[in-house]
């Protein structure tokens, strides 16, 4: 039971003291004003690198689903071709 306690304490403890902070520790590079800095040039070169791999995925993904449609259409014009021909075999 003393745990629990202790546990509560601390928890009420750590959010006083994130209620008391002063709100710059909260803000990022861009909310704080100083968009120029390297760290805002980093976080948006993070961020420009991440939309690179989304984009390269989806476009991987969305390439893979036009595969499969291409070899489809493939595979039922040569079953076609393969009944026409069988069927002018059968005929003669």
């Amino acid at each position: 039971m003393k745990s629990l306690r202790h546990i509560s304490k601390m928890i009420f403890a750590l959010a006083a003291l994130a209620w008391l902070a002063p709100t710059s520790l909260f803000a990022c590079v861009v909310c704080s004003g100083n968009s120029s800095s390297s760290l805002a040039v980093g976080m948006n070169w993070g961020i420009f690198t991440l939309m690179g791999v989304i984009v390269t995925v989806l476009g991987t993904f969305a390439g893979f689903f036009i595969y499969l449609v291409r070899r489809q259409n493939a595979f039922a014009k040569a079953a076609e071709q393969m009944a026409a021909q069988n069927l002018s075999e059968a005929k003669v």
